[in-house]
């Protein structure tokens, strides 16, 4: 029998403002100040005409991000997407550079450890679409999936998180069913 996740707090229209998800002093960037960082990036277009695209899976490039954080560049094909995931604790920021990306997101916080399926509660589903230039902010236990929903253009991206991402898990969905599938490694994305 799987936990059951009900939502953390109602959501309101400030609950994914960049204010709810500030670093203390000495603890690198805000996810504000990476969101400021990934619209500017998004924003150059020499950096986004220098990422390769391929037709078939998403492409990246490793940025350098403020403050010691991590950023990327990511190309997304007509049809790609992330799956479920998280960020391992670690707060970030996306912003679109071209085209548009879908983000379907959890308003619920899930516990880090100890469990393998949950059982989510009606009114946790949020799902937004980010087009040029774009972005938005999260806090370290954001849950969501991004896609490119065109059936013919590519998408481009600028995210960044601090601290660097010490891992990701990724999560299966089956209806109100979440499943812990997997714990990625910073080692394995090369």
């Amino acid at each position: 029998m799987p936990d059951v996740l009900t939502p953390a707090r109602p959501h309101t229209p400030g609950d994914d403002s960049p204010a709810h998800y500030t670093a203390g002093k000495d603890s690198g960037p805000s996810a504000s100040a990476l969101l400021d960082f990934v619209r500017r990036t998004a924003a150059d277009p020499a950096l986004i005409a220098s990422l390769p695209l391929d037709p078939e899976g998403r492409t990246w490039i490793r940025l350098d991000g403020p403050g010691g954080s991590e950023a990327w560049l990511i190309g997304w094909p007509p049809g790609t997407g992330t799956g479920w995931h998280d960020h391992g604790g670690s707060h970030g920021a996306f912003a679109t550079a071209t085209g548009e990306l879908t983000e379907q997101s959890l308003a619920a916080q899930l516990p880090t450890e100890g469990w393998k399926t949950l059982e989510l509660a009606d009114g946790v589903d949020r799902e937004r679409t980010l087009g040029d230039g774009r972005g938005r902010a999260f806090g370290p236990h954001h849950v969501h999936q991004v896609l490119n929903t065109s059936p013919d253009t590519h998408a481009v991206s600028v995210h960044a998180y601090y601290p660097p991402l010490p891992l990701m898990r990724r999560y299966s969905r089956t209806g109100q069913v979440l499943r812990l599938e997997e714990v990625e490694r910073p080692e394995e994305w090369t």
